[in-house]
């Protein structure tokens, strides 16, 4: 199955949400949450991105993950991932039991496409104060995309990781998932980049982005967002409609898409120092807002 047979089965098994004008969506994805080791390189990034979890839950946002939320390549349990991160989950857990979470499976987190897993490590879990296992996410179902889709405009935004257009991370993900356990993890810890991630290899992001462009020009200039290559972009209105949201684990930042009144931005919150020397995490919007029915075509 080709790259394009794949994006179009995506396309076409994907779970609709209808929204409207006043919809809020925070879309995140490749946080790559893993065991707070020194290979966890979520853990540089979690208190900004607790931080932004906190307030688009204020605000009333819809929290949707593009993919590589947790790092099950270098961890082979998400309980590791869970007791590393308990306060990231617990908030997640806010917005799943509020009816505000919305998840897409990655190439780092592929074990999601099964429902007997996700049902059987996501549903609940140990809780050894008191000794019992506790809920949640019970019920969780995790997508391969999503589509967002106008209740008044009808316009389509389809959501996927992106992985599809990259053949080793989609069917020869055991492979390279074995790779990183072995050989890759070990040596990230001493600075030496996995070079056939696209996050960290140029030629394989112009690669992924150039399949996935394809499949955009042959429908229509279909509204695409997507993440895995980690590199934000955020196009002009009359340019190939494809987006991505970047990712949490930037040094010292994290990027995300929002979309809300009608509109698209993409944004991204760091560490800053005040004039008085206190640090403190801010909201800098990158790119728009933009209208999101510029990306219509007729």
């Amino acid at each position: 199955m080709s790259s394009q047979s794949r994006l179009d089965r995506a396309y076409e098994n994907a779970k609709v949400i209808p929204f409207d004008d006043s919809s809020k969506f925070i879309l995140f994805s490749d946080c790559h949450r893993g065991d707070n080791s020194f290979a966890d390189d979520f853990a540089n990034n979690r208190n900004i991105y607790f931080h932004a979890l906190q307030h688009y839950f204020n605000e009333g946002f819809t929290y949707c993950e593009l993919g590589d939320g947790d790092e099950l390549w270098e961890n082979i349990h998400f309980e590791t991932i869970l007791r590393a991160h308990k306060n990231v989950y617990e908030l997640l857990q806010k917005f799943y039991f509020n009816d505000r979470l919305a998840m897409i499976w990655g190439n780092h987190d592929m074990v999601y496409r099964d429902p007997k897993y996700v049902k059987k490590y996501l549903s609940s879990f140990y809780d050894r104060k008191i000794d019992d296992d506790v809920p949640l996410f019970p019920n969780i179902e995790y997508h391969e995309a999503i589509i967002l889709r106008h209740t008044n405009t009808k316009q389509d935004i389809f959501l996927l990781h992106g992985h599809q257009a990259d053949f080793m991370n989609y069917v020869g993900w055991r492979i390279n998932r074995f790779l990183v356990r072995v050989l890759w993890k070990p040596l990230q810890v001493v600075g030496i980049a996995d070079p056939t991630s696209p996050a960290k290899n140029y030629r394989e992001t112009k690669k992924v982005e150039k399949r996935i462009k394809k499949w955009i020009s042959n429908h229509q200039n279909q509204f695409t967002i997507i993440g895995h290559t980690h590199r934000p972009r955020f196009p002009e209105a009359g340019e190939l409609a494809l987006f991505n949201d970047g990712s949490c684990v930037h040094p010292r930042s994290i990027t995300g898409i929002e979309i809300e009144n009608g509109c698209i931005t993409l944004i991204k919150w760091q560490i800053a120092t005040t004039d008085g020397g206190t640090l403190k995490i801010i909201r800098v919007p990158l790119e728009g807002p933009q209208k999101l029915t510029d990306f219509i075509t007729e």
